[in-house]
């Protein structure tokens, strides 16, 4: 887990090693949910028996949306900021959905710094290359460039 106390600290991780989340299982209830919440109904995430049948996977996957949106709770799991005043999403660059992340699998997070800038003198945007990881798969499901805004 990397702890960070200062916008200082923060600058000093660039290129160090990642910090590695636990793993997370996504559940077909948490599919379920997120296909409500969305309004994505597609079968080969909510139709256990027709994708047990019919898809190349052999059951139901993960929206690819609901894998990145694990992106927040899985970096809270390795990286902390303590003192700070705010934390905002800022966007995301080169974001690909590589491999499928099929029901009931576990997930994990890489995350490594490799960038950052002052916005203000209390203010740094962070550059962090993120993998997220499936259990068992040879691919990582998702790779993206995530920038963070962070205020001490």
């Amino acid at each position: 887990m990397i702890i960070c106390r200062s916008l200082e600290e923060i600058e000093a991780q660039v290129d160090q090693p990642a910090a590695v989340s636990g793993w997370l299982q996504i559940t077909q209830s948490d599919i379920d949910r997120f296909a409500d919440l969305t309004g994505d109904h597609q079968w080969i995430h909510v139709d256990t028996e027709r994708a047990a049948r019919e898809s190349p996977y052999g059951g139901t996957i993960v929206h690819g949306f609901l894998t990145l949106a694990m992106v927040g709770r899985l970096f809270n799991d390795a990286v902390k900021f303590e003192n700070r005043k705010s934390g905002l999403n800022y966007g995301c660059d080169k974001l690909r959905f590589v491999a499928p992340v099929k029901s009931g699998a576990r997930v994990r997070g890489i995350f490594k710094l490799v960038e950052t800038r002052r916005i203000t003198p209390d203010t740094l945007q962070c550059g962090w290359d993120v993998t997220i990881e499936a259990e068992g798969s040879t691919r990582p499901a998702i790779a993206v460039r995530w920038l963070i805004r962070l205020n001490y």
